[in-house]
């Protein structure tokens, strides 16, 4: 048998009383799922960013607080963005946000900027 998950009461502010944990320099997760597909929310602290990396699935963000930027644009709350596998992209947040995120396989991570 499958076993699904579902989060009950996440909008408007559920989301905020999640645990979250270090991830990486400025950016918390609370980890959602675990296995591919990988599910998370990642609250970014003002100035944060994520280095340039690649997608080898699909990667979906919805930007549930403040503004994400990566080398395409700015995209504030409410914003869906879908990068496919083979896109490449370094992220960061200006002003600090919280983004849903989903991975369906791990990023690769280039060490290009």
């Amino acid at each position: 048998m499958v076993k699904t998950s579902s989060f009950v009461a996440l909008l408007p502010d559920g989301w905020r009383d999640l645990p979250f944990s270090h991830f990486r320099e400025g950016v918390e997760i609370a980890q959602l799922r675990s296995a591919d597909p990988a599910v998370a929310l990642l609250r970014y602290k003002p100035g944060a960013s994520v280095p340039h990396h690649e997608h080898t699935g699909l990667e979906t963000i919805l930007v549930l607080e403040g503004t994400q930027s990566d080398e395409r644009g700015d995209y504030p709350v409410g914003t869906l963005v879908l990068n496919p596998k083979g896109s490449k992209h370094s992220v960061w947040s200006d002003r600090g946000c919280t983004v849903l995120i989903q991975w369906e396989s791990p990023v690769y991570f280039t060490g290009d900027k």
